[in-house]
């Protein structure tokens, strides 16, 4: 069966001609018409019978020609949706290089999230300045603040053109680059030259086409922490199980990253792959044959898993996600039910960090990434370039288009050569094949 090709637009767009001499000097300067090309293969596309693609990207940098002048520019920066490691890092690199390479002196910090536009929410503007961001990124969270749930397009655009801002950085997760696309859409319909550079942030990793979301390393090392913790309440008793949840609504990136890193997980659970409780092939079983083989059990959880086995509200937050059934209640009581019934005595301990692991300061991997982000950021939206986010694809700093980075949520592929890893790490194919773990 031959492989269908499949076609990806990685064009951005742009405000219009840049014709104004870059500052930045003694500098090697980005050329437009010298893509970069980046192989792609049917793994990392999540299509198993697609055509393995070179890729031509627009390459990360500073160009040699600007669009915006930057003596007359005013920027703005807001960020939405949950907290990660790293959001202050990337609104300090964001202001250091506007400032100190483009000499652009204002930058507009607008408060927790897209309702800080919002007039009637009465939220007043944070000027940055170099001297208000010098120390933030050693901190976690986010000094703008932020929030989830959809503004109005409309009403954002209108507080764009209140406050003269000609770019709009936007630091958020899917829900917020769609929100991004209404924006950019809003400013063509009113054929205004405006900005809007995306930032992706999720801790989950689950942004289409983006490699590594900047928090993620540091959410890793976190939960992996937690992980041994788990791993010694088990060991340290006889018949003892270890369950830790972390976050990963629709991806289990976070998960099965922690358990490669440290090793000692013997089941690992992710949304991607649903599983079943009851039976001879269900996970009590199989948790059943590892305690009778070890004497103990690590169990990792992503929050999103075994939906199929719970529930659910059919609720929405304010982005418009699913609210998510609690599959560790579900977990803890039927595994502790099904030992009891079965007469033996278990002993478990539960840990959740996950809001722990989303508030830390980065780690050093992640604030180096941040840097080269809000940096790109800049370069970007200084040449004119729109409607489009700066990210990591494979080795190499590229931009991205909004319409392929919201296409769809990126998630684990079960068919890779990396989840076939995560799978031998733990084991538990063979607990579940009834091998009895040999």
């Amino acid at each position: 069966m031959s492989r269908k090709p499949i076609c990806i637009d990685t064009e951005i767009p742009n405000l219009g001609t840049a014709k104004i001499p870059n500052p930045m000097t003694p500098v090697r300067f980005t050329d437009d018409s010298k893509p970069i090309k980046l192989m792609l293969t049917s793994e990392e596309l999540s299509e198993l019978d697609a055509e393995t693609l070179p890729l031509k990207m627009e390459k990360a940098g500073p160009r040699e020609k600007l669009y915006f002048d930057p003596s007359k520019t005013k920027c703005a920066i807001v960020t939405c949706g949950g907290l990660c490691p790293g959001i202050n890092d990337v609104i300090r690199a964001v202001v250091m290089e506007a400032f100190y390479h483009y000499g652009i002196r204002s930058v507009l910090g607008i408060r927790f999230g897209l309702k800080g536009f919002i007039a009637e929410h009465g939220y007043s503007v944070k000027e940055l300045t170099p001297e208000a961001v010098s120390s933030i990124h050693q901190f976690g969270g986010t000094i703008l603040g932020s929030s989830r749930g959809p503004q109005s397009p409309v009403d954002i655009v209108d507080s764009l053109e209140r406050m003269n801002v000609n770019v709009l950085f936007m630091i958020g997760g899917d829900g917020t680059m769609r929100a991004a696309s209404g924006i950019v859409d809003e400013i063509s319909k009113r054929n205004r030259k405006i900005s809007v550079i995306g930032i992706p942030k999720t801790i989950d990793n689950d942004i289409n086409f983006v490699s590594r979301s900047f928090g993620f390393d540091t959410a890793v090392e976190k939960a992996t922490e937690a992980i041994q913790c788990a791993h010694v309440e088990a060991t340290g008793v006889d018949y003892g199980v270890g369950l830790v949840k972390l976050m990963g609504r629709e991806s289990g990136f976070i998960a099965a990253q922690a358990t490669l890193a440290l090793q000692e997980v013997n089941f690992v659970l992710v949304p991607e792959s649903p599983f079943e409780l009851e039976g001879e092939n269900g996970f009590l079983a199989a948790l059943e044959r590892r305690l009778d083989c070890r004497g103990h059990a690590l169990i990792v959880c992503a929050e999103g898993a075994g939906q199929n086995l719970v529930e659910g509200t059919r609720e929405r937050d304010a982005s418009g996600n699913p609210v998510l059934a609690d599959i560790c209640t579900l977990l803890k009581k039927r595994i502790k039910q099904h030992f009891k019934d079965n007469g033996r005595d278990l002993v478990m301990k539960f840990i959740d960090p996950s809001y722990i692991i989303r508030s830390v300061p980065a780690n050093a991997n992640d604030r180096i990434y941040c840097g080269f982000l809000g940096q790109s950021a800049v370069h970007a939206a200084m040449a004119g370039k729109t409607g489009m986010v700066v990210s990591l694809l494979k080795s190499s700093l590229v931009h991205l288009p909004l319409p392929l980075v919201t296409a769809k949520r990126k998630k684990l592929n079960l068919s890779s050569d990396y989840w076939r890893s995560v799978v031998e790490t733990t084991g538990q194919a063979g607990y579940f094949a009834c091998r009895n773990g040999k």
